[in-house]
C-alpha cells in the first residue's frame, strides 16, 4: 500500500438510494460524466433514521463512489439533481492509504 498522493486526494463518497435501479442510474451517470472513477452498488442496507419528527426504517441501497476531493462539489450537485430524495445522503470519507496504481487510476478517471 502506498500513501495517497496529495495531488489526487482520493475520497470515497457514500450515497444511499431507495432501490437498485436508482443507485445504478446515479452511479452510471457519475462515472460517464467523470465525476467518479467507480461506483459500487451495495444492496441489502437497512437504514434507521429520524425524519420529520418520527423514526423511520427503510430498505435502501448504498453507492460507494471513488473520486477526488476536487470533484466532490460537482458530484454532490449532480447527485442532488438525479436523486429522488429531497435530502439525499451525500457524504465523503478520505482515503488514507491505497495502492499507488489504483489511486492514480482514480485521479486519471476523474479529470
Amino acid at each position: 500500500m502506498a500513501a495517497r498522493s496529495s495531488k489526487s486526494q482520493v475520497i470515497t463518497a457514500l450515497v444511499t438510494c431507495p432501490n437498485r435501479r436508482v443507485a445504478e442510474a446515479i452511479g452510471r451517470a457519475l462515472v460517464e460524466e467523470r465525476l467518479a472513477a467507480c461506483a459500487n452498488v451495495v444492496p441489502g442496507l437497512t437504514s434507521i433514521y429520524r425524519w420529520q419528527g418520527r423514526i423511520c426504517r427503510d430498505a435502501e441501497v448504498l453507492v460507494l463512489l471513488k473520486t477526488r476531493r476536487a470533484r466532490f462539489a460537482a458530484l454532490s450537485r449532480r447527485v442532488g439533481e438525479l436523486h429522488p430524495y429531497s435530502v439525499p445522503e451525500i457524504i465523503a470519507l478520505p482515503v488514507a492509504l491505497g495502492a499507488a496504481t489504483y489511486l492514480a487510476w482514480i485521479a486519471e478517471s476523474t479529470v
